[in-house]
Formats: structure tokens, C-alpha cells, sequence
């Protein structure tokens, strides 16, 4: 009976939310996985990345479901590098890689990842590389896999090309500082060519961002949900669309 009265909220839900006025770019925080699998009485965090993973495919349909055109997927941040004990994020690595190819298996979005993969394990940053070759005629929702991702990395790292490119250009540094430009520096992001996320979503009731896309969200608006991520249902996800279209965007006003 309870799933039954879920799926007419579920409809009526959706029924009120406005094509026009969804968000082109959602960017997902997908926490409490490690929550999760201990509350479920697991031994390891793994099995809460391993239904994490199965959630990231469930969210994508719904994303799909309402074309959402872009959607960016917070995986592992550069701090999860160097603060999880080697077996657990080794076991993330290897579900990421895994999720990853299953979603080329799937044929349904076109895939990019994001962050300096580079750091990961040489085997796993080769098999993350080729997602995107077997994906890139994909016409579906355009996927982020932010993966070593971290926002103060992604800026320096855009300003770094931007240097490269000027010294190439055989000008000085008081040329460029007269080039400069917020414009600029969004050129050399690892999302070049995106909208910057309207909806940044974060899950299992923490409110920061955790330097996650911190360019791109200078007028995004943020939802946070109590949910752990391997909870969060598709009336959740409408609930935040709900939410969307229902605030007023001030952009930075």
C-alpha cells in the first residue's frame, strides 16, 4: 500500500514540474555510502559504494526521464585520496571503474571524467580514458564523472594552461593580466562548454560543498536531502526539481 501511495506522489510530482524550467546542469554530492553500509550492518564500506554505484544508474534514468541535459557525478575528491585506508579506497577505485563501464555497457549517456585521474592507479586511469572515446557519439545526457576531482585543483589547474598557452604565445605576463578574465579562466575548466550547474545536490543531510565544482557554483542553488545516498529515491529527486523551480534565482543579486 505504501508503495502504491508513492507512486501517485511520485506522479503528481512530476505532473507539476515545467519542462522549461528544469535545471540543464545538476551536480550530485553522492554521500553517506559509508553511513549506510554500517547502519545496514556491513563489515566493509564497500558494500555502501557497491549500492551507491547501483544508485548512480537508477539516478541517471530519472535524470534521462526529464532530459536533464547535463549531470556531474562527485566520485572520489583529491582529500579521499589521502584520508581512506588503502583497502577501502581501493575497493572505491576498482566500483568507479566498474560503474563506469557499466554505463558505456548501457548506450544511453555520453560520458567524461573529470579530475586528475593520473593520480589514480596506472591500470584504472587507463580503463577510465577509454570511457569517453566509447561514449562520445552518445546523444543522451552528458555525464561527468568527477573522479581525483577537487575545485582548488581544477582552478589551478586552469590557470596553469592558461599560462602554457600565453608562454607559447611569446607575450608577457602584463599582457595576460590584461587578458584575464572570469571568462577566461571558465575556458580552461575541466567542464569547458557546459552550462555551470543550476541544482547542486547534496545527500545524507551534510550541508558544505567539499570543493565540488567551486567555479561553476557561483549562482547555483543547493539542495540538501537527509537521505543516504544509497536511499535516495526517485521521489526525492522530484521533490528537488519541485524545489528548483519554485525559488527564485537571484544570481548573485
Amino acid at each position: 500500500m505504501r508503495k502504491l501511495l508513492y507512486r501517485f506522489y511520485e506522479r503528481a510530482l512530476e505532473g507539476d514540474l515545467k519542462p522549461q524550467d528544469l535545471p540543464r546542469h545538476i551536480g550530485v554530492m553522492v554521500d553517506g555510502n559509508r553511513r549506510w553500509a554500517h547502519l545496514q550492518g556491513f563489515d566493509k564500506a564497500g558494500q555502501g559504494h557497491e549500492a551507491g554505484a547501483r544508485k548512480i544508474v537508477e539516478f541517471l534514468g530519472w535524470c534521462s526521464d526529464l532530459k536533464i541535459p547535463h549531470v556531474t557525478l562527485y566520485l572520489l575528491s583529491t582529500d579521499n585520496l589521502k584520508g581512506r585506508n588503502s583497502e577501502e579506497l581501493n575497493d572505491l577505485i576498482q566500483i568507479i571503474v566498474d560503474l563506469s563501464e557499466t554505463l558505456v555497457g548501457l548506450g544511453r549517456w555520453k560520458l567524461q571524467v573529470v579530475g586528475d585521474i593520473a593520480s589514480l592507479p596506472y591500470d584504472s586511469a587507463q580503463r577510465l580514458a577509454q570511457v569517453e572515446t566509447a561514449t562520445s557519439q552518445n546523444k543522451g545526457t552528458h555525464v561527468n564523472l568527477a573522479v581525483a576531482y577537487g575545485g582548488r585543483k581544477e582552478i589551478a589547474d586552469a590557470m596553469r594552461s592558461i599560462l602554457k598557452s600565453h608562454a607559447q604565445s611569446g607575450k608577457s605576463i602584463d599582457e595576460l593580466a590584461e587578458l584575464l578574465t572570469p571568462e577566461l579562466i571558465t575556458d580552461h575548466l575541466y567542464t569547458t562548454g557546459q552550462p555551470d550547474p543550476d541544482l547542486l545536490i547534496r545527500t545524507s543531510g551534510e550541508q558544505r560543498l567539499s570543493g565540488f565544482l567551486l567555479w561553476q557554483s557561483a549562482n547555483s542553488e543547493f539542495y540538501f536531502a537527509e537521505a543516504l545516498w544509497p536511499d535516495f529515491r526517485r521521489v526525492d529527486f522530484l521533490r528537488a526539481m519541485r524545489d528548483f523551480q519554485r525559488r527564485h534565482r537571484r544570481f548573485g543579486g
